[in-house]
């Protein structure tokens, strides 16, 4: 059958090879982010009562709100009251956790600048009241987690603020960090590495 348009002129489709998007059925392509993941992880551990541990809310002020209608409100303006500490921190068998957690789609390298001063600070007096801090990275290209302690995050913060090269090579990751593999439940289960790090 034909099919015209207004004019009486007949409609060809143009013809575009038929294209095959083949599925990925592996766990690298579910969608989740670092984030999602840990919060997936955390409640993990919340119901089964191994830990409590949460993401911190971003401390922000609101300025200005609109009111479009009775139901909703836009926040139109915002500021960060005082700089945010880390992501996530809670207990675990009475120790306490306190990490950053960070994704990069860097091949090659983890940039420093991703980690704030403030963060590293806060992490270096956690860790001397016997708290436990690391930096937990997702290489998404790779989708490869690593664990790298805070004491080693610490001596290449020090290597990059005496002039040394800004960013931490993925093989340095290989070499210095612990890989988390994912698994089923929960997916990244970091806490692990602590048990075997603070026997």
């Amino acid at each position: 059958m034909a099919i015209h348009y207004p004019n009486g002129r007949v409609y060809t489709p143009k013809k575009e090879p038929l294209k095959i998007k083949k599925k990925d059925y592996s766990f690298s392509n579910r969608g989740k982010t670092l984030e999602d993941e840990l919060n997936d992880a955390n409640e993990y551990y919340l119901l089964s009562g191994l830990a409590v541990i949460y993401k911190k809310p971003i401390p922000i002020q609101v300025v200005k709100v609109e009111y479009p209608s009775r139901s909703s409100a836009v926040i139109r303006e915002a500021y960060y009251r005082t700089p945010s500490t880390t992501d996530f921190n809670g207990v675990y068998q009475g120790k306490y956790i306190d990490f950053e957690a960070k994704e990069t789609e860097n091949r090659t390298a983890f940039p420093l600048k991703n980690v704030h001063e403030h963060q590293v600070n806060h992490m270096r007096k956690v860790t001397k009241q016997n708290g436990v801090c690391f930096l937990l990275v997702r290489f998404s290209a790779f989708d490869r987690y690593f664990y790298l302690p805070f004491e080693q995050l610490e001596l290449f913060w020090e290597r990059m603020q005496t002039g040394g090269r800004k960013s931490i090579a993925f093989n340095e990751f290989e070499e210095h960090a612990i890989e988390i593999i994912p698994k089923y439940a929960p997916r990244i289960d970091y806490l692990k590495i602590v048990d075997n790090l603070n026997v």
